[in-house]
């Protein structure tokens, strides 16, 4: 899947912590990070990254269960720059 997207600031600063070790996701549709132990405070960001497949979790779980978090291969690709801007339309 082509993700080619641009990402903000605090995107790019959500996938560092990922990349870190310092997150945790929720098992669950809407996957909610937590950040050194602390729920992100833009869930919004949370999700797109889960929904872009940038994150995901590291391990399997029970539902609504919070486990390590992980980058994904398309994540390292993101947060390396390698997604040139998308031209407007």
């Amino acid at each position: 899947m082509d993700v080619r997207t641009e990402l903000n600031h605090r995107e790019r600063a959500t996938l560092r912590a990922v990349a870190e070790g310092h997150a945790e996701i929720s098992r669950s549709c809407e996957p909610d990070l937590f950040v050194d132990g602390l729920a992100c405070c833009d869930q919004h960001t949370a999700h797109r990254l889960a929904h872009l497949g940038l994150v995901a979790p590291a391990r399997g779980g029970r539902w609504g269960e919070r486990v390590p978090a992980r980058l994904t291969e398309a994540g390292a690709v993101a947060l390396e720059g390698a997604f040139p801007p998308l031209a407007a339309a």
